[in-house]
């Protein structure tokens, strides 16, 4: 059985950090597509970054310059290191992952609040 499980919101100040965590079990994890979302109350989920199992990476525009997604395949985890953080990146996150035959799984989320 596969799972997510994502680790490491919480509430930051304008201007801080926060490192979000994605561990997955049950995949061949070092194949998988992973991809960080987002959905803020009221909105609809968004897609934030991705990275291939080749490690490309792909950034919303939003995002750009303050997200950066990185994998450890030997841990079977993925990362979103968010810096600068703004009061509108406040949202759910969710990691999801994608097999090499198209299954999609997803975490449970994670709460992240930007606010002084």
């Amino acid at each position: 059985q596969v799972q997510l499980v994502e680790s490491g919101g919480g509430l930051v100040q304008p201007g801080g950090s926060l490192r979000l965590s994605c561990a997955a079990s049950g995949s061949i994890f070092r194949l998988n597509a992973l991809d960080w979302y987002r959905q803020a109350p009221g909105k609809q989920r968004e897609q934030v970054a991705t990275i291939t199992s080749g490690a490309s990476t792909r950034y919303a525009d939003s995002v750009k310059g303050r997200f950066t997604i990185s994998r450890d395949n030997a841990k079977n985890t993925v990362y979103l290191q968010m810096n600068n953080l703004k009061p509108e990146d406040t949202a759910v996150y969710y990691c999801r992952m994608t097999n090499v035959v198209l299954n999609i799984y997803w975490g449970q989320g994670t709460q992240v609040t930007v606010s002084s």
